[in-house]
């Protein structure tokens, strides 16, 4: 291959197709004296105007077609070479482009620095899928802890929705009914074998250690696949409580790191298999869906506070968990708000596109997402939602830059990271059919956000109905609709009916004079639901009375979900619920009483309950 050594564009491009070549392709300047002498035929002029490439055989070959022969040599690009061959036009639109771009190459000089910056090799992603890799461990352990204080308490035999009687009347209806061995695809959950306390418990105990696994680097693909089996097999039997939208990310993220992850049992000296380059921009898609399909749902909406650029004149104080920070945000300026919201926008509509661009730009675009994740992780708490995004977003790195952003001692090598090829990899009868079903569902589920009808083979439908119980491939979009107020149930018992006590559940308001906590990446799944209940009536949530019914047992499991139980010596004879409106109180109202809050009682929520056989108030 004859290039320009004078054009620092020839230059770049030069040293990065060799690394893809290596000594398959001899790479000299026309400028080097051997050239004339060995290809007199060669001109300086024809060398000048575009890269020549001769081949064993004496045939000589120029231009864009010269460049595809030579990167075809390397068996990485010839699909390149296929098209040019196969497809005219594409011929003709190729030599176009390599002509302007080499009558214009002082510009895009400058364009690849900026695009690319000055490393010319290849970029590699065996450190980023390290990190990425012990990042959703982290995670895993964290969500499998959190969930292990709290899953007795609410699935549980005296839990608010026991699991074990509603799998067991699922059974009953599959045997009776036509649904038979399907209601075990229908409902996917390894509680069909025991969804006693201790299987619960069990689940969530071997959740936690398949995570410790997993980030000290041991058997990763299995690992996560049973990883993604039991936190399927938990949201299921956990419905509500285990429906937010983090929970299907994370089973999303969880199904695709399977096949990133290196195909080995231990580490080894010799190294792993570099990642699927498919699986590895599935993720990136999958970042995109999720960032640039939150900011579509809030347009698309028609919610007024969204359009007028008022919605976090609201959004602080009505989040689900506000912490402290967010106190203080929700005093800013509204036009401070109002360009936030602008910001917000930019970020969840314009920035995903960069994933598809360039080292640079695309690099710049996860800074910013990751910022922007960590400016709502100082304000709410959203259980592990900001943290798994932010791992996402490593994989918009290469080896190279993440290093630099890794302390020291973080960035030395292990056989965890090394490639090798010599090592097994997902085969690409296993990554291209992945692929292909991930795209086409998303077309899907594009389709349905933009509510455009479009005529799909009913055979794609029938595999997504298929795939859905999986809830591993699945739609986004965090507050559609802005909440203006924020309503707050008080649960409060009473022994005589007459005098009553409120419960004080851990995070969620209720004491105007607690701080708001920090207490993510945990999430205290009771208070979450008390939120949503609170934005509707209580015949729509059955869970709430059958948590005020297990109040009224006095059950130690849904008792321990809360902070203080105000009947510490015998459970109450009533229960009951009331409605305050909640707002943040200001810098002045604060000085003078030290309350978070204030409050507007609004009326009963729910009426007084008791036990079969207590005399009503």
């Amino acid at each position: 291959m004859i290039y320009d050594g004078d054009c620092d564009f020839c230059k770049f491009w030069i040293q990065r197709w060799q690394h893809t070549t290596g000594d398959q392709v001899d790479y000299l300047p026309f400028q080097d004296g051997r050239i004339a002498a060995q290809f007199p035929e060669l001109p300086r002029d024809i060398c000048e105007s575009a890269v020549q490439l001769i081949e064993p055989d004496g045939a000589v070959y120029s231009g864009a077609e010269a460049a595809l022969r030579g990167l075809a040599v390397g068996h990485h690009h010839h699909w390149l070479l296929d098209f040019y061959y196969d497809w005219p036009f594409v011929a003709r639109l190729t030599e176009w482009c390599y002509a302007f771009v080499a009558s214009h190459r002082r510009f895009f000089s400058v364009l690849t620095r900026l695009a690319w910056g000055r490393e010319v090799a290849p970029p590699t992603h065996q450190f980023v899928r390290s990190v990425f890799l012990r990042a959703l461990g982290l995670i895993y352990f964290a969500a499998f802890v959190s969930l292990g204080f709290q899953i007795v308490g609410l699935v549980g035999v005296q839990g608010v929705l026991p699991a074990k009687p509603t799998l067991e009347g699922l059974r009953q209806q599959a045997t009776v009914g036509k649904v038979g061995l399907n209601i075990y695809h229908v409902v996917p959950t390894l509680c069909w074998f025991g969804a006693s306390d201790n299987a619960l418990r069990f689940q969530c105990v071997a959740g936690t250690l398949l995570a410790v696994l997993v980030i000290i680097g041991i058997a990763p693909a299995p690992c996560l696949f049973l990883l993604w089996a039991i936190y399927l097999s938990l949201a299921t039997v956990c419905r509500e409580f285990l429906g937010f939208q983090w929970d299907y990310l994370l089973l999303e993220v969880g199904w695709l790191a399977i096949f990133l992850a290196p195909v080995q049992l231990w580490p080894r000296s010799s190294g792993a298999a570099p990642p699927s380059r498919i699986v590895l921009w599935l993720l990136r898609w999958l970042l995109f869906r999720l960032m640039f399909e939150s900011g579509c749902v809030k347009l698309l909406s028609n919610d007024v506070s969204w359009r007028s650029l008022t919605a976090l004149n609201f959004h602080y104080e009505t989040q689900p968990l506000p912490t402290w920070i967010g106190w203080y945000a929700h005093q800013l300026p509204a036009w401070v708000h109002k360009s936030s919201t602008v910001i917000m926008f930019g970020v969840e509509l314009v920035i995903p596109f960069l994933i598809f661009t360039p080292r640079r730009p695309r690099q710049f675009a996860s800074v910013v997402l990751m910022a922007f994740q960590i400016v709502i992780l100082l304000t709410g708490n959203y259980c592990f939602f900001n943290l798994l995004t932010i791992t996402l977003c490593l994989l918009l790195f290469d080896d190279v830059a993440l290093r630099k952003l890794m302390p020291a001692r973080w960035r030395l090598d292990s056989p965890f990271m090394t490639p090798s090829s010599k090592r097994l990899y997902w085969p690409r009868q296993v990554t291209v059919p992945l692929l292909c079903v991930t795209a086409a569902i998303s077309m899907i589920q594009f389709s349905g956000i933009f509510k455009m009808r479009v005529p799909w083979p009913r055979t794609l439908v029938e595999v997504y109905e298929w795939i859905a119980p999986f809830r591993s491939l699945n739609t986004y979009g965090l507050f559609a609709v802005m909440t203006t107020n924020r309503p707050e149930i008080i649960v409060e018992g009473s022994v005589d009916g007459q005098t009553w006590l409120p419960y004080e559940f851990n995070y969620k308001p209720g004491d105007v004079k607690r701080r708001p906590a920090f207490v993510a990446p945990h999430q205290p799944r009771l208070d979450w639901q008390m939120w949503f209940a609170a934005l509707g009536r209580y015949e729509q949530n059955p869970w709430l009375l059958n948590s005020c019914a297990r109040l009224l047992e006095g059950s130690p499991e849904v008792l321990a979900l809360l902070e203080r139980n105000p009947f510490p010596q015998a459970p109450p004879r009533y229960i009951r619920a009331v409605v305050y409106d909640y707002h943040f109180t200001n810098f002045a109202t604060r000085r003078e009483t030290g309350a978070w809050w204030r409050r507007e009682y609004k009326g009963p929520y729910m009426p007084v309950m008791s036990l079969r056989g207590a005399q009503s108030p």
